[in-house]
This record gives structure tokens, sequence and C-alpha cells, in this order.
């Protein structure tokens, strides 16, 4: 029996309660409801009331949704002023039952609330689809964001490394999960079953999924692998469906070109990261032949980066009268390259273009930073975070609209070398240390003048 449905028969077997024990709950107002359950020692009664209060919830529409969550961020928040007192208390005498007052204190009553809620079967992923619609509230009212912080220190408890499970996702898994994958991919959308077949079946292709007990038919985030005997130069090799199939055996380079987060309500807990690693492990334990992981990536934030960099058209016409140095007017020549590009109905791209876009997304992803000195691109972000370096950058490697829209259709390859990516995530956390490969440090020096003769 493998190890995740162990974990599914133990979790049934352990949660399973008779249904017809629900028929009626829910009764009553919701802050009723919620100080009932909050006061509710029994634990029979408190399922049944939890599992009352997520009924309620879940059939409530937007408007009764809201009431709720201003429920939580007012009835249920912490008491400034007895916390103070339990702090100044503490500060007096380090005693264990003033520490315990003190946390007791600073912890809003909705953390009890989410727990208790959270006992009963099926809860967990309701509180994931839950912190999903609050995530939408919190735009329009950001004063419930002081719920989200609840969940957040709850969901990085309940989803840590710890519990979740990898299972390889292949074209004979259960339909329900099939079903997921299709629509959960958010990268390289699959439009038939047939295209999901594509990259599911052959032997070149694998999919992996990290998963958790107590969701055991949701996928929490994926990736998909292809397996070949080169660095591919466009999303194009490895989507298309004629291609020559590499055996497994033949193969000597991994490459995740897609990487799916598929909950919303999980948005800011982190375990892309562990997945890379593992699904690296797991490859080469599976296939020793391989030598090299690499990605395939989008570049989703260089557009709006582009559009914000371009100056006004006062701005130009004043740098026009101006000089500015070789570094200067080769971005701005990058920035018109790729504007123009973004905007393309029919892709053609000269050699000029090529090196424009190279310089431009090179300069991007190494020298461009939030006001926190990390990348602006969150995918850079991501694979920097776990130890990658940026390894090639890849002009027309996908030039669908999206990724025309997106990055004028650049991709770029993070490089994963498994003896690195420890030294190197340490670089980047510690010290902000984007790392490059040579040619991608080539593509940023500044060109060499040529000398002209007398």
């Amino acid at each position: 029996m493998s190890r995740i449905s162990y974990l599914s028969e133990l979790l049934s077997s352990v949660f399973a309660r008779d249904e017809s024990r629900h028929q009626g709950e829910g009764q009553g107002s919701l802050p009723e409801l919620c100080d009932a359950l909050l006061s509710q020692s029994g634990e029979m009664s408190g399922h049944r009331l939890a599992r009352g209060l997520l009924n309620r919830f879940a059939a409530a529409n937007a408007e009764e949704q809201l009431v709720f969550f201003r429920l939580m961020a007012d009835r249920y928040d912490i008491n400034a002023e007895h916390a103070l007192r339990a702090a100044q208390r503490y500060s007096e005498e380090k005693s264990a039952d003033n520490l315990s007052i003190l946390i007791e204190s600073v912890e809003p009553r909705r953390q009890e609330l989410f727990r208790r809620l959270n006992r009963v079967p099926g809860a967990t992923n309701e509180l994931v689809q839950m912190r999903a619609l609050l995530l939408a509230a919190c735009k329009e009212y950001p004063e419930l964001r002081c719920i989200d912080v609840d969940f957040q220190h709850l969901f990085r408890s309940w989803f840590n490394r710890g519990f979740l499970v990898l299972r390889e996702i292949d074209w004979h898994s259960p339909a329900s999960i099939l079903e997921k994958i299709i629509a959960y991919e958010a990268v390289h959308a699959i439009n038939s079953w047939s295209a999901l077949r594509s990259r599911l079946e052959p032997d070149d292709r694998r999919c992996f999924a990290f998963f958790h007990p107590a969701m055991i038919d949701e996928p929490l985030i994926f990736v998909e692998v292809a397996l070949t005997q080169s660095t591919p130069a466009s999303i194009r090799q490895v989507l298309q469906t004629t291609r020559d199939i590499v055996p497994q055996q033949e193969a000597t380079t991994a490459v995740f070109y897609s990487i799916s987060n598929c909950q919303k309500g999980l948005a800011g807990v982190s375990f892309g990261n562990f997945l890379i690693k593992q699904v690296a492990q797991e490859l080469s334990r599976q296939l020793p032949n391989l030598e090299t992981f690499r990605t395939l990536s989008p570049v989703p934030g260089l557009m709006r980066w582009v559009d914000k960099a371009m100056p006004s058209d006062a701005a130009a016409q004043a740098d026009a009268q101006s000089e500015l140095d070789e570094q200067q007017r080769r971005l701005r020549e990058a920035l018109q390259t790729a504007q123009r590009i973004s905007a393309m109905e029919t892709f053609v791209l000269n050699e000029g273009d090529n090196e424009h876009l190279k310089f431009l997304v090179a300069h991007y992803l190494r020298n461009e930073k939030r006001s926190d000195n990390l990348p602006l691109d969150p995918v850079a972000r991501f694979h920097l975070g776990n130890g990658a370096s940026l390894d090639y950058v890849l002009p027309a490697a996908d030039v669908h609209r999206k990724g025309l829209s997106q990055s004028a259709g650049v991709m770029v390859s993070y490089l994963y070398d498994l003896d690195k990516v420890e030294d190197n995530h340490e670089a980047y956390a510690n010290e902000r240390v984007v790392k490059v490969s040579p040619e991608v440090e080539a593509l940023l020096a500044k060109p060499k003048r040529t000398l002209r003769r007398a």
C-alpha cells in the first residue's frame, strides 16, 4: 500500500462520522454559532457545531460571507489592552505562567475558532477555499487583512513540508486528478484530453504533484517535466506532439517547463522549492543517466516593467537633446524593441532584435530590484530563491499571444546544479546575489568599441 493510500485510509477511519448527526446543525446567527463553538468543550458536540458553521458559510452569499469576515476581524480580534498588561507582567516576572498568559493574550480568538473548525472531516479544504474568498474580499476591504495574518500562521504549520506527500501523475492516474491538472495548469494551458495525454503518457514526459493527507484529491502544486538530450530553445519544441520521443534511458536533461500552484487559498504558503528539489532527487533515483536539471521559464513581469521604464514623450525629447551614455542608449533601444515586438500580430525577429531582447531580459532579471533588493520578476524570485542560477536567455521561445504580451516572446532557463543550489540559495538569501552564467554575464558587458584606422 502506498504512503498516500495509507494516510487516506487512516484519516477516514479516524474522522469518519455518521452524516445524519449533522442534520439540523447550523441553526442560529453566525455570532451565536461561533460563540457556541468556542465555548464547547465536548469533542462530538464541537464537531457538530463546526460542521454546521462550515455548512452555513458554504451556503452563504457574498454579502453574508462578508458579514462573517467582519465578525472575525472585530469580535474575535485580540484585546490590545489585555495583551499590554500581560506583556508588562511577563517583563516584570518571566515565569512560565506569565508567558502562557502573554501568548494567549496576543493570539486572536479566531485562530482557535479556525482550529476547531479544522477538526471535522473535509474542513481543511473548506478553510483553504474560505481564505481564497477572504483574499478576494481584502482587495476591496483591506481592514480584513488582519484575518489573513492568522490564516497564514495556521496554514504554514498545517502545510509544512513534513505533511506533504509527493505523487507522480501519469495517464493512468484517477480521472478526478487528471481533470484538476487540466483546470489548474497556469503556465501553458491544456485545452483537451489529448493534449493532457501528450504531456503525461510519452516515455520522455513526467508530472509530479504535492498532496496533503487532509486534501487527498486536491493537488497543491505540480510540475511538468520534459526529458531531453539538450536544452530546448522554445516551448513549442517541448509541447509539439509530432516530436521524436526520447527513450528515458537516453535522456540527459530534465527540463521543468511548467509549475502551477493549484490552491488560491494557499497563496504565500511556499512549498514549490521543496517540490523542485524532491522531484530532482526522485528523477535522479529513477534515471541515473540524467546529468542536468534546468527550467524553461516565462518572464511574466517583463512587459509591466518595460511599460513603466519607457520615458514619456517629453522625457524622450529631452533625452534626444542630451547625451546618453552607451549603456543608457542601449537600454532605451532595447525597451523600444520589446514594446514593438510585444504588440506584433505576426512574429518576426531579426538579429538586432534578438540581441536587444537578450540584453534587456538579462538586465531586468539581474539588475532591476524591488525595495527589498530582490528581483522584480516573481518567477525569478522563486527559482533564484531555490538556489538556481540564470543560465540562458531565449528570445522567440514563446510566440503565443500570452508570451508576447508578457515578455515579448522571451523565456529563460534557470540551471539547478544540485552541487551548488545550497550555496546559491545562501548567497541569494543573505546577500541578494543573483547567480548568472558566463553567457548571461557576457550579455551585460559593455560592447567593445571598434577602433578605426586613420
